[in-house]
């Protein structure tokens, strides 16, 4: 009887999604969808009825749904009730729960970082402590996707976890009540030594970001900030309005942002800029790369057809597709295509997608060698890409993300690094050893001050020492070669985690500065900046 009633619950809600969104829109040809709505049901009927054993009819449709999905756009996807809340959590800024940064480390949760003003910090856990029981329950072994469902819960409730730390010899036990958690938008934000530069990195566009990134413009601004680099590699993308408040606060009143165009007019937008931005007079330089998507080309795209910053780096993802999020009666979701944007000279950024496998994987993309491109008259790219035009004549393509005006490809690593990288053994030596020795003598010597911190502190022949006996101690070889190789990096990788160990990524960001080869270009190119921007 349950079952009956499960597959007439789950075929009124398909039956909701897919005849509800065509009466909707008033497009509904009878003659064919409602026939394969009848075919879908027929067929999930028989399957349910007559199948040699006994079927789960939620988890048919779900297949279906996502089956028919994938005939569409690559971006167009069902999110299931279990993802639904961690997805909202995302973008709107904060989740409720204990409060860490965590890693799993040889089987064990790990505590990378409790975060500022949560419930943990509050109790004294520390980078470094291990969880091991929670509730009572061993949680060794537990896999990453576990942790957060049994760690994070409604503000108000309670959760005790026992924790080992080096040094004590009984396991800790904490009582922690969840409360709610900032999730910030805003990675890093500092003044460049000894310039008027600052710095800024977003790694999201949620629902805070447009707040954070101007509350970090006006804490730069009191440490002399004249000119920026603002950071969206990596970044995914989010909230389209959040990218365009962010662009506006640079592009003078009157101009074209962004603009969608879509089957349905409803659905068709134009974002103009406005007056009194508060960096209209700043010089920006924008990076960017390969995992730069959506909301992030959104702004590197207006800027730089505008002629409004230089782009530097590698070619962003080329993700020009507007989905709208539908929320469905079970608790799932549906994130629907319903536009595509546009950059302010009239490109589509979107790459081809008919191949998803080659999508998935960024090809497609415009990548040159280590070379200025401000003009794009590379004899390298695609003859068969549509060409726009920037505000004063520059050459800019469409059809694959948003193209650098100065190429610098990431450095990269050799496999020696990669393989103590990948082990945790620069994380697990840094906070198990390491600070757990020197944590408050670094407090007093450096404070608050990061700035000091990253002119003075060295990597000693210890510390390289130190590395070296744990990675052997977990079956890695030492390779003197390799190492010399990637010496300036490993000490920097090691320099910067006892900086995020005191400082967050603030601290571990400005240490990384010097052997960033993408942010060092960006700043040797913001006087070009200005003059492109005509602010000379």
């Amino acid at each position: 009887m349950q079952r009956r009633i499960a597959f007439y619950v789950v075929s009124a809600i398909v039956l909701g999604i897919v005849i509800g969104g065509l009466l909707t829109s008033r497009v509904v040809s009878g003659d064919s969808i409602y026939d394969q709505v009848e075919k879908f049901s027929t067929i999930l009927n028989m399957a349910a009825k007559n199948y040699v054993e006994e079927v789960d009819t939620q988890k048919l449709t779900e297949a279906a749904i996502k089956g028919m999905l994938a005939e569409l756009d690559p971006h167009s996807v069902y999110i299931p009730p279990k993802e639904m809340k961690r997805v909202e959590e995302d973008f709107r800024g904060s989740f409720e729960g204990i409060g860490v940064e965590f890693d799993i480390i040889n089987d064990t949760i790990t505590i990378v970082s409790p975060i500022a003003g949560g419930p943990s910090e509050k109790l004294g856990i520390l980078p470094g402590d291990k969880i091991v029981k929670i509730d009572g329950e061993n949680a060794v072994g537990m896999s990453r996707e576990d942790v957060p469902k049994k760690l994070r819960g409604p503000k108000g409730t309670v959760v005790t976890v026992s924790i080992k730390r080096e040094g004590e010899p009984k396991l800790l036990d904490f009582v922690i009540t969840r409360d709610k958690i900032p999730l910030y938008s805003v990675s890093a934000t500092y003044m460049v030594p000894g310039t008027d530069i600052g710095y800024i990195s977003l790694n999201r566009f949620a629902a805070t970001t447009y707040k954070e990134f101007m509350d970090g413009i006006a804490k730069l601004r009191q440490q002399g900030m004249k000119r920026l680099v603002l950071d969206l590699r990596n970044n995914p993308g989010g909230y389209m309005d959040q990218a365009r408040l962010i662009a506006d606060e640079f592009i003078p009143a009157g101009y074209k942002i962004v603009y969608t165009k879509a089957r349905r007019p409803e659905f068709e937008e134009v974002y103009t800029s406005t007056s009194g931005g508060s960096l209209e007079k700043t010089p920006v330089v924008v990076l960017i790369n390969g995992g730069s998507a959506s909301a992030s080309e959104i702004v590197s795209g207006a800027l730089q057809d505008l002629d409004r910053g230089l782009i530097v780096g590698e070619t962003s993802f080329g993700k020009g597709l507007v989905q709208r999020q539908y929320e469905l009666g079970d608790g799932s979701g549906l994130r629907l295509t319903i536009a595509r944007y546009y950059t302010p000279s009239g490109r589509l950024i979107q790459r081809p997608y008919k191949d998803k496998d080659k999508y998935y994987r960024g090809e497609g993309r415009i990548e040159l060698d280590d070379e200025a491109n401000i003009t794009h008259e590379s004899e390298k790219v695609d003859s068969t890409r549509p060409v726009f035009r920037t505000l004063s004549g520059r050459k800019v393509y469409g059809g694959g993300g948003i193209t650098p005006d100065y190429f610098v490809k990431s450095d990269t690593i050799n496999s020696f690094s990669r393989q103590l990288r990948s082990k945790g053994v620069f994380f697990e030596y840094v906070t198990n050893e390491y600070l757990k020795l020197h944590s408050a003598e670094l407090h007093q010597r450096f404070g608050e001050d990061i700035y000091r911190f990253a002119k003075e502190f060295t990597v000693g022949d210890e510390m390289i020492a130190g590395l070296r006996a744990l990675a052997e101690r977990k079956g890695i070889e030492w390779n003197e070669q390799l190492y010399k190789q990637d010496e300036e990096f490993i000490r920097t990788e090691l320099k910067a985690r006892v900086a995020y160990g005191l400082f967050g990524s603030n601290g571990s960001s400005l240490v990384y500065m010097p052997v960033d080869r993408q942010l060092r270009k960006a700043i040797e190119l913001l006087p070009e900046a200005a003059r492109i921007a005509r602010l000379n």
